[in-house]
């Protein structure tokens, strides 16, 4: 239990100095959201700084920062200056676009890249080097090239998927994700198949697999029981990390793709000088982060006995 605690009280502190981090950044970053706000209208000086003062603009970086920390604690994420609405139901309302695309990219990766992975370490020939061929083609394409010629192939000319929008119901739905899902999943699943692959060999040279052949146990209990289970470890690291920069990956996939998601309004968030709106949304991102983590960390507790040992 005690460790549990300390566990809990580490993954508070680095969200709170990634929090403090990302406001500050944004505070130093140029651009007045007052531009934004009056648009094209025009306003004198006193207008100007009654709206500073309204929004606390000209406040000192401490009072603001600790102003907004005692609102996020009560649950207030504050109100966007450009659309006037409350920040947290705006997030609230474009999660679920984000997490879906998420969520079905990790499984994407998950299955693709470990299958793949696996696949590939385990035969002998040609295979591995069309493995390494094509896994580092996808690795060194840029995700908006990959993005263009998905909506190209099978949106424009075959057909299959629509090119653009978010569906208006979970079914919908999962049909508009799957070429954004393709799109930003394919560098880290292949990623994931190199890891996999490298763990698979490795663990194929271990001298327990060795004795394990000796004895006269089948190939395929062998992979299933002494080489799969210890590979599984640098897996779950990769697919973690992966989850995490998905997240970020998301704001290009959710431009290209037309998604209303979190992402895509972050970026008209930050293009707006929306301060408020922007630091809701990363400060979402950044508990996402910190839960992924930790979803990681208690992971390698029940894949291997030899952490649980070790604490």
């Amino acid at each position: 239990m005690r460790r549990i605690l300390l566990r809990i009280l580490l993954l508070l502190v680095v969200l709170f100095f990634s929090v403090f981090l990302v406001y500050t950044l944004l505070y130093l970053a140029p651009g007045d959201p007052i531009g934004a706000l009056l648009g094209p209208q025009s306003a004198t000086p006193g207008q100007v700084q009654l709206l500073r003062e309204q929004y606390g603009l000209d406040d000192p970086f401490f009072e603001r920062f600790s102003g907004w920390l005692w609102g996020v604690l009560q649950g207030d994420l504050g109100r966007s200056m450009v659309y006037q609405q409350s920040v947290f139901n705006m997030i609230l309302a474009r999660v679920p676009t984000t997490l879906l695309l998420v969520g079905l990219s990790t499984l994407f990766i998950v299955i693709i890249g470990f299958t793949w992975g696996t696949r590939a370490g385990i035969s002998r020939g040609a295979w591995s080097n069309v493995h390494l061929a094509i896994s580092t083609v996808l690795l060194s394409t840029p995700v908006f090239i990959t993005s263009v010629g998905l909506i190209y192939l099978f949106a424009v000319v075959l057909g299959w998927f629509p090119a653009f929008g978010s569906g208006s119901d979970l079914i919908t739905g999962i049909w508009h994700m799957v070429l954004p899902v393709i799109a930003l999943s394919l560098p880290a699943a292949a990623y994931l198949s190199r890891i996999t692959y490298s763990s698979v060999r490795g663990e194929l040279n271990r001298e327990h697999v060795e004795t394990a052949e000796s004895r006269g146990f089948s190939r395929g209990y062998i992979i299933r029981t002494h080489v799969v289970r210890n590979a599984l470890i640098p897996m779950v690291t990769v697919a973690g990390n992966s989850a995490v920069t998905l997240v970020a990956g998301s704001a290009i996939i959710e431009t290209i793709f037309a998604l209303d998601g979190v992402g895509s309004l972050l970026v008209r968030a930050i293009l707006q000088s929306d301060f408020a709106l922007a630091q809701g949304i990363l400060l979402f991102i950044a508990v996402f982060i910190v839960l992924v983590n930790a979803f990681v960390d208690t992971l390698y507790f029940v894949l291997d006995p030899r952490i649980r040992r070790a604490r």
